[in-house]
């Protein structure tokens, strides 16, 4: 018999339900509690779904809430419904999906979307076929009602559609999509495209197969009247250039000229679609060749696109000048993120690079506008552009930039000053001989009297501050820096912030230039800190912080420590544990450590001590509430381990800035049982930072790391797992540092690790730093156990020299050096085979200690007595000869 509602019980469920639209907190709270008790009641979600499905009487937003109430109870508890519950409340999904509220039909199609994303799709057979069937109801409510929860199914499980595991119903489902983009109805067509472009970017087969008949449905709606069937034409498009360009490019010519118009859609959102495709074609190799004739039309039309429009100068307050009084709300603020931190080496010609895995963040132009839209998508294509045309871009650019710079309307001249610093990165050669005149007229800018166009000035001139710095100082950088200090005491906040980034900007590109300013920047930038509201604070330490990284030890002066530590400290001791602005500020103060250390010794003399503690408890509070997370999931809420991992690196910053003066704090905390724990943490990014601080540790006080290394060696090597690079690089260094302070000892974990490690070396695509870190770490592990390491010689010689012979010479590359010499010593066979790249390897050292230098002599000696004189001759011609001649010149061979 069908389940029935108790009528008392329904009432109870109503009123509960029209509580909850109470604004009245206390009310909430009431309504919470109730919420959780009646949960315990398998029933109560029958109620919730009897509300949703049948209660046609109620007014749709209670109806709606009932849903959503639901919805969050299949999230959380799906798995504990009785069967028979959960059967009731697909039945009564399936039989209103055609709802005649739009409103309920949406609910309905959110909540089957729930069901099945919680691995139900394989346990609901009837679903996909039921709602396909529907879709050939004549009944319009029907049809939107299955299509909006097959869009929603499509959109979450795309991955599982396209899998044996459900016997590929795309099949059947792809095809049937492919007929509605003829439907009478613009929300139906609408739909149908949305359906099928979930299958795109992942190439489904079923899609593939019929590809020709997608394209050429597409094309035949392209003029479509409704503004939602356009949008999703034109993202169709822009992915089919990603993934299947080949079928495109027969009528190239006809989509560059559709997606021109439609970057001028009268629709914004149609118009954001469309200049996506300048931004996916720009990264295809047939860019320039299919462009190239349309620039003249495209140019004018991104420039006119970089415009604020009416509604983004009323979301950003453009005409409030001044407003550094008011206090930012929670939302003004971005949640921080902290990069864990990666070893590196130093190569030949360059500083460390960033691991191969990590993306850096660009700057924004208008970080307040956080939503992507028409202004940003065109500058980031421009930039693009700018990037592929180069300087064939600026006779298009020009004509149009002088009329927008100088203009009298504020917004025009705006979107001009946006368009010069798109085009900087692109166009920097050929914009050259312009700059004499423009750099003047953008400083002026700096201190125009719309806000909007003070804000720009400071981001493009950030973007030319490489070439100001090449100039003579008194040219632009003196003018520069005067006006951009003052823009960093504007009324207006978000003045502060552009001028506070590009700032930060100019310090990276004229490091030391700026001694001779220090005071009076200092002066600007303590002020400051009276003067700001929270968000820019945070941008404020950046800048402090880059300063600092940027003139080194010239700022390791009395009165330059005196006018920035007391607000720093000041700053400090307002804040809680468990407060997120300890990040920057903690990020600023490992900068300067340094200084607090050697400088501050009488002022400030419980500086690291101060730090190391703040940063423990906050590492101790972390990993506190992971272990009660992991032992009561259900009681507690899952942690913010962004303080474990800020906290990790920034006691690394501190080991390695105090090097052995560290190890007193070490010796009075608990951070070894606290590193123990956050070297097991499910998140890699936490097991990443700490093995980066392991590392460090060993080097600085390696007495409080050796009690721990039987403990921590086995989950080194459990981390050697490629598949997180960066886990993976950390955990290779880390041995590498522990191998060189165990000498001898390290035998017995030779066999725990070595495997990893040679087939790590000898993996294809393996990132760069990951091979150099590898190949470090193998050669110290010969160094101190070579009758271990030795046997394995001829597994990873070849790729060991190859990742190595771009490092410079440094003491890491110098201690793996002399391993290889002594295994090669224990096992010389080991090399013969590759004996060209050993000698490749050792002639790109520039400067080896004499004693290496004594082993290589000797290793290439004598390896040339060995084989004979004309047996060498022979050997050595296939020598580039660069090579030939370095090992001549420095070893006689």
């Amino acid at each position: 018999m069908e389940w029935q509602p108790d009528e008392q019980g329904l009432q109870q469920v109503l009123q509960l339900l029209k509580d909850s639209q109470s604004p009245n907190t206390v009310t909430q709270r009431a309504v919470q509690q109730k919420l959780e008790q009646l949960n315990q009641f398998p029933d109560f979600n029958n109620y919730l779904i009897f509300v949703l499905t049948r209660l046609k009487t109620e007014d749709e937003p209670t109806r709606s809430l009932s849903g959503l109430i639901l919805k969050n109870n299949v999230k959380a508890h799906y798995q504990n419904f009785p069967p028979t519950v959960a059967d009731f409340i697909k039945q009564e999904c399936l039989n209103n999906i055609g709802d005649p509220s739009p409103l309920i039909r949406a609910t309905i199609g959110i909540l089957i979307t729930t069901i099945a994303s919680k691995g139900e799709l394989q346990t609901w057979p009837e679903l996909l076929p039921q709602l396909c069937n529907l879709l050939n109801s004549e009944d319009y409510n029907t049809c939107e009602g299955s299509f909006g929860a097959l869009q929603k199914i499509c959109e979450d499980s795309s991955e599982l559609l396209d899998s044996d595991a459900l016997n590929r119903p795309l099949n059947i489902m792809i095809p049937k999509f492919l007929q509605f983009f003829k439907h009478c109805s613009p929300k139906i067509r609408s739909h149908a495209i949305a359906c099928v472009n979930q299958f795109i970017i992942g190439r489904a087969q079923a899609l593939m197969d019929n590809i020709d008949t997608f394209i050429e449905s597409l094309f035949a709606l392209a003029a479509d009247e409704d503004s939602e069937v356009r949008k999703n034409v034109c993202r169709a498009l822009v992915m089919l250039l990603e993934v299947r360009i080949d079928r495109l490019i027969p009528h190239m010519h006809s989509i560059i000229q559709y997606m021109l118009q439609r970057t001028q859609d009268p629709d914004e959102n149609v118009a954001l679609e469309a200049c996506e495709f300048w931004l996916t074609l720009a990264e295809q190799p047939i860019c320039k060749e299919m462009l190239s004739g349309h620039l003249v039309q495209l140019i004018p039309i991104l420039v006119n696109g970089m415009k604020y429009s009416e509604i983004d100068i009323i979301l950003l307050k453009g005409d409030v000048e001044e407003d550094e009084a008011v206090p930012d709300s929670d939302q003004d603020i971005k949640p921080r993120f902290h990069k864990s931190r990666t070893v590196t080496l130093q190569h030949e010609g360059g500083e460390g690079e960033e691991d191969e895995d990590i993306e850096e963040d660009d700057d924004d132009d208008d970080d307040t506008l956080s939503d992507w839209n028409l202004r940003k998508c065109s500058a980031a294509a421009l930039d693009v552009l700018a990037n592929v045309f180069r300087d064939e871009l600026l006779p298009h650019l020009l004509p149009l930039l002088k009329g927008l710079l100088f203009h009298p309307d504020w917004v025009i001249k705006e979107s001009g000053i946006l368009v010069l610093g798109a085009i900087a990165e692109g166009c920097m050669q050929g914009m050259v001989p312009y700059l004499p005149e423009l750099i003047p007229h953008l400083i002026q800018c700096l201190c125009d009297k719309k806000a909007l166009v003070r804000s720009i000035a400071c981001w493009t001139l950030s973007r030319y501050a490489h070439w100001v710095v090449s100039q003579p100082p008194d040219s632009y950088l003196k003018p520069l820096m005067t006006e951009l200090l003052k823009r960093i005491l504007d009324g207006n906040k978000r003045v502060q912030e552009a001028a506070c980034s590009a700032f930060a900007t100019l310090e990276e590109e004229a490091c030391t230039e700026l001694v001779p300013y220090l005071s009076f920047i200092l002066d600007t930038l303590v002020f400051a800190f009276g003067k700001y509201q929270h968000k820019n604070l945070l941008i404020l330490y950046d800048a402090i912080g880059t300063l600092a990284d940027s003139v080194g030890h010239h700022l390791n002066q009395p009165e330059y420590i005196q006018k920035l530590m007391p607000p720093l400290i000041a700053k400090w001791n307002e804040l809680k544990d468990e407060d997120k602005d300890l990040f920057p500020l903690l990020e600023v103060r490992s900068g300067l450590v340094f200084f607090f250390f050697f400088s501050c010794m009488k002022t400030f003399i419980r500086g690291p001590s101060l730090a190391f503690s703040k940063i423990e408890s906050t590492l101790t509070l972390s990993a506190l509430s992971v272990q009660m997370y992991n032992q009561h999931p259900d009681q507690y809420e899952a942690p913010d381990k962004d303080f474990m991992i800020v906290a990790l690196d920034l006691l690394s910053g501190l080991a390695e800035g105090l090097g052995g003066h560290v190890e007193q704090l070490v010796a009075r905390s608990n951070i070894m049982t606290l590193l123990f724990q956050c070297m097991q943490d499910t998140m890699p990014e936490v097991r990443q930072s700490s093995f980066a601080l392991l590392g460090d540790l060993t080097k600085a006080c390696f007495p409080h790391v050796k009690p721990c290394i039987a403990e921590f060696m086995p989950i080194l090597g459990l981390n050697l797992n490629p598949e997180f690079i960066s886990v993976c690089n950390n955990a290779t260094w880390a041995i590498g540092e522990i191998s060189m302070q165990m000498g001898a000892e390290m035998q017995p974990y030779v066999g725990m690790v070595l495997p990893h490690l040679v087939e790590i070396i000898n993996r294809p695509n393996t990132p760069k730093t990951l091979l150099e870190n590898t190949a470090i770490t193998i050669g110290r592990l010969g160094y101190v156990c070579p009758q271990e390491v030795a046997p394995q010689l001829q597994n990873f010689i070849r790729p060991w020299c190859t990742s190595l012979r771009n490092i410079r010479d440094n003491e890491e590359k110098d201690s793996a050096f002399r391993g290889i010499c002594v295994m090669i010593g224990v096992n010389p066979a080991g090399v013969v085979q590759d004996f060209i790249f050993f000698c490749d390897a050792v002639a790109s050292w520039v400067n080896p200690k004499d004693d290496l230098r004594d082993m290589f002599y000797k290793i290439l000696h004598g390896f040339k007595d060995q084989v004979g004189e004309e047996n060498w001759q022979q050997f050595s011609e296939q020598f580039p000869p660069l090579l030939k001649e370095r090992l001549s010149a420095c070893y006689g061979v």
